[in-house]
């Protein structure tokens, strides 16, 4: 009789850690789905950072400058690797296309252009898809990490090399502040 106590006992352990491994592993699964969806929003931003640029050149002639932050930011952005340094190049890209639409507001007729318009709208959108993923994405990871570290499952992480994931964090100092808002008159006659 004892022995099928003991039994019994070990079987309910076994199947209790299995289940915190399963859960292990659906947390890591949901964290790496919640990453592409990122991914994807990012791809879809590099390829319409190009295409705002070409529209912007007829008109900008001359601010190659700003184009060229552009560019950069944008091929850092898309050779970055890790989730840390994606993180700070699409933060840089972020400063870049936002010192880009402060120039943009010295060109009227560009503001005007129907492609730029579609476009700005579209970026606006891939942003807004960014920022929405982004805190998915973090809630996951924050999640995932706890359950990494808390008992007991943190026994189970340890034992099959489970590691924490890592925020994509706002990296550029100058994103965390909130913008200024001035409503003053226009000079355009």
């Amino acid at each position: 009789m004892f022995g099928w106590i003991l039994l019994g006992l070990a079987a309910a352990v076994v199947f209790y850690f299995v289940g915190i491994y399963n859960q292990l592993v659906r947390l890591r699964n949901r964290v790496k789905n919640m990453w592409s969806q990122i991914d994807v929003q990012l791809k879809r931003r590099h390829d319409l950072v190009p295409n705002l640029v070409e529209t912007a050149k007829g008109y900008m002639k001359h601010e190659r400058e700003t184009f060229e932050e552009i560019t950069k930011a944008r091929s850092r952005a898309m050779g970055a690797g890790s989730v840390g340094d994606k993180s700070k190049a699409e933060g840089n890209l972020t400063g870049a296309l936002g010192r880009f639409m402060l120039v943009v507001e010295n060109y009227p007729d560009l503001k005007a252009n129907q492609n730029f318009l579609a476009l700005q709208e579209e970026l606006t959108s891939t942003e807004n898809k960014i920022a929405f993923s982004r805190q998915g994405y973090n809630d996951s990871v924050l999640f995932f990490n706890n359950k990494i570290q808390m008992f007991p499952s943190n026994v189970i992480a340890n034992s099959f090399n489970f590691t924490e994931e890592e925020f994509f964090e706002i990296e550029e100092a100058g994103e965390r502040k909130v913008p200024k808002v001035s409503f003053s008159e226009s000079t355009e006659s």
